[in-house]
């Protein structure tokens, strides 16, 4: 009975506040709701038990490029539309549905403004993968009689590539291009491999495991020169290097509310106009978002997405200066204590925010289950369940030794230079400790060539 007093009141004040009032700071809900929640007694006093880890505490957050924590002016922006203003969007008949239509529509506004498209363009789906099989299923489907070929990278997200097999197994084409030692596609094998049934190239603007940053508007002129259609994954892209869908020629762009410190559960999909392109819808229902994407729009969701993308465009800049001096802080202060370190992909076209490294002489499983109190990856989230290395360096030439040992740390909004310096200290200890115990460093470090070696077999 309190707590359904208490939603009432919240309701009611709700109501009464003007708009103006709920993005107050000093008066932030939203404020109270993004602070970590204090730690239990049991907590303090015996750390944390969580699937046969034990750790003191909460770990360090360096894992962004999975998700990223809800910024709080965008939790601000999405309350009210969880508790007075949450009518259906697509109701037409009373104020709670034009309300949210409006707020809608105002977010969908935010999202094409941040990668200068028109409002028109811009579909909301459930997120990046969603998008991403629309884009490609569902553009081929339109076009199967004519158009019979995909060219994509071999270091795609792996919903890009799952998208592509089943493509395959419908009696379709796909090329896989290769990249090179640095991550970055060759344009003129791009050229080459175009063919007059080609129907879409799909290239990530951003590589979700490496942050390397592919040559967008040359391969855009090159799909334009041939008249092909052009689809990129830019999930870890969207609010961290500047987009533009015009200077870039891209045809469908695929986004995500929660690599840009939004919600998670919401996407975007931009489709151009202008020359216009179609797709065959991948679900049926009730013909929300011009029939591409059936289904209630969330609107507290897509409030959120729009708000994240508002708050990008205006912080985007002073963003890329700060993680790139933490990016800069990280690397130095672990290669200034242990050698062998080794950067995975271009150092010179990458996102800041994204450091993949590889330790030489060390295993690589025991390396991550050695930090614990840092959370971090040894790649995708979607794929890091597999023990296998990394398909995406494996497609760099990396070693599979150099492979197994890759960690990718990722640096956000709101991280610190305390916690970066305490990511240093750990990752340093924990590989000094595990070259130790390694047979094969002390051999190095004798000057022996270890790849020299004919190792006998049993």
């Amino acid at each position: 009975m309190a707590t359904k007093l208490l939603v009432s009141k919240i309701r009611e004040t709700c109501y009464r506040i003007s708009p103006s009032i709920h993005h107050l700071r000093n008066f932030s809900m939203a404020a109270t709701a993004a602070a970590p929640p204090p730690p239990l007694q049991e907590e303090e006093s015996e750390g944390i038990s969580m699937k046969g880890v034990k750790i003191s505490g909460r770990p360090l957050y360096l894992d962004v490029q999975a998700t990223t924590p809800v910024d709080p002016r965008v939790l601000d922006a999405m309350l009210p539309y969880y508790i007075s203003r949450y009518g259906n969007p697509h109701s037409r008949t009373h104020l709670y549905g034009w309300e949210s239509d409006l707020a809608v529509e105002k977010a969908r506004s935010q999202v094409a403004s941040l990668i200068k498209a028109s409002p028109k363009e811009i579909v909301f789906t459930s997120g990046a993968t969603e998008s991403n099989n629309i884009s490609v299923k569902g553009l081929m489907h339109f076009y199967k009689d004519k158009k019979r070929h995909v060219i994509t990278t071999q270091t795609e997200h792996k919903c890009v590539l799952d998208s592509c097999r089943h493509l395959q197994q419908e009696g379709f084409e796909i090329t896989y291009l290769p990249v090179g030692n640095d991550g970055i596609i060759d344009l003129e094998g791009l050229r080459a491999a175009i063919r007059p049934d080609t129907g879409l190239v799909s290239i990530m603007a951003v590589n979700n495991e490496i942050g390397v940053i592919q040559p967008m508007e040359e391969i855009g002129k090159i799909c334009k020169e041939f008249n092909v259609a052009f689809h990129t994954d830019a999930a870890q892209a969207l609010g961290k290097i500047p987009i533009d869908v015009e200077k870039m020629n891209v045809s469908l762009m695929s986004l995500s509310g929660h690599k840009i410190y939004g919600p998670k559960g919401v996407g975007a999909l931009y489709m151009r106009r202008r020359p216009r392109v179609r797709v065959q819808a991948q679900m049926n229902g009730g013909g929300q978002e011009r029939g591409i994407r059936s289904g209630t729009v969330p609107t507290p969701l897509v409030v959120g997405m729009g708000t994240a993308c508002e708050v990008a465009m205006m912080e985007m800049e002073y963003d890329e200066k700060r993680i790139s001096a933490l990016q800069e802080r990280l690397l130095n202060g672990i290669r200034a204590k242990i050698d062998g370190v080794v950067v995975n992909g271009s150092t010179e076209s990458r996102y800041a925010g994204n450091m993949n490294l590889s330790f030489a002489y060390v295993e690589g499983e025991s390396l991550l289950m050695g930090l614990k109190e840092v959370a971090v990856s040894s790649g995708s989230a979607c794929t890091s369940a597999s023990l296998e290395p990394s398909y995406v360096l494996r497609a760099l030439g990396v070693e599979e030794d150099m492979a197994h040992t890759s960690i990718r740390f990722g640096i956000g909004r709101f991280t610190t230079e305390a916690e970066i310096d305490r990511a240093v200290e750990l990752t340093v200890r924990q590989v000094e400790k595990l070259r130790e115990m390694s047979p094969l460093y002390e051999m190095v470090k004798e000057g022996i060539d270890i790849k020299s070696i004919q190792w006998s077999q049993h």
